[in-house]
């Protein structure tokens, strides 16, 4: 039989080796807790405020998401979304913005001048981000695109600019047109701008415009009858949140009134409307995104310059142009963005 005998020598091993798994255990503890603790900090929720000029959640407010989701920004989970929409009614933007400002959202996006003039009359603390707004600096939000200054940066969708080209399209499917027609806003703030710029390539193409006023939709049908007594062979429509809450019904008086026209965005097009030319309004909310990460990730809007479109469409409806008699040059079909037939 052999009998083990536990020494002193034995027990100070022991302890030895006690001490030693205690110090690691305690190290372990200190370099992982920090990291656990890191871990289980609750993921930031940022309160997003859109303004829009007609329905809160539009074609266009989706296409925002879209940019928002793919930058790692989901609804519900680290996103809250205030959607606010003005539905036409220039007089509501001033309380809707204000409302947004109450409740202390951390940007706000707006793609109509006019809202963004109520967001900018309501603080001069919240970032805003325009998504496609006509003249930014002609309309009085930034000082100038590079360097935007104050609380204000995001995109412009060159409105001004574009009514040379939107007159040169019409020129082509109707070589022959020379009195048009043209429907305005005079409450819209970029409107002015507008209208200065349509002279201007209406005399380089040697075209007549004719301007009808439309404040609200009860002034349309006075409108047409006037565009009727002047003999407007064609009609140019205005961006503009009104006319375009209200876009079937000045589709219809088109089409009654027989007068091709142009519009700025596909929503007219899709309603029935001839053709459209513009910025591609969707891809300048998606992009919006960009700037509304970049501030919410510690950048200042003064800083981040104001971008310019970098897609445009034109969009046919062949149907219309059929029911107006109209053949659509092979030009303009081969530059077509998308036909609806």
């Amino acid at each position: 039989m052999y009998l083990f005998r536990y020494t002193k020598a034995d027990k100070e091993i022991t302890l030895r080796l006690k001490t030693g798994r205690l110090i690691v255990t305690l190290a372990l503890v200190i370099l992982v807790a920090p990291l656990a603790a890191k871990a289980q900090q609750p993921t930031p929720v940022h309160r997003i405020g859109v303004l829009t000029g007609t329905i809160p959640r539009e074609r266009n407010v989706e296409a925002f998401l879209e940019g928002m989701r793919a930058l790692g920004y989901v609804e519900g989970q680290n996103l809250i979304m205030e959607y606010r929409g003005a539905e036409g009614q220039y007089e509501r933007f001033p309380a809707l913005a204000a409302e947004l400002v109450r409740l202390k959202v951390d940007v706000i996006v707006t793609g109509a001048t006019p809202g963004a003039l109520a967001a900018k009359e309501a603080t001069q603390t919240i970032p805003i981000v325009m998504a496609a707004i006509g003249d930014a600096v002609g309309s009085g939000l930034v000082t100038n695109l590079a360097r935007p200054g104050g609380n204000i940066t995001g995109l412009s969708v060159l409105d001004p600019e574009l009514i040379g080209k939107q007159l040169e399209f019409l020129k082509d499917m109707l070589p022959t047109v020379s009195r048009v027609a043209v429907l305005w806003n005079p409450a819209h703030p970029a409107h002015p701008l507008l209208v200065r710029a349509a002279d201007v390539a209406a005399q380089a193409l040697g075209v007549q415009l004719h301007f009808m006023e439309a404040r609200g939709p009860d002034a349309f049908d006075s409108a047409f009858a006037a565009m009727a007594s002047a003999h407007a062979s064609a009609l140019l429509v205005f961006a503009d949140p009104m006319f375009t809450q209200h876009r079937r019904r000045l589709v219809e008086l088109a089409a009654m009134s027989h007068l091709p026209a142009i519009y700025k965005t596909r929503d007219f097009v899709e309603a029935g409307g001839l053709f459209c030319y513009g910025a591609n309004v969707p891809d300048q909310f998606r992009r919006a995104a960009t700037y509304v990460d970049k501030i919410l990730k510690g950048a200042k809007p003064a800083d981040l310059p104001v971008a310019q479109p970098t897609k445009f469409e034109l969009v046919l409806n062949l149907t219309t142009a059929q029911t107006l008699g109209i053949t659509m040059p092979p030009s303009l079909l081969l530059l077509a963005d998308e036909v609806i037939r």
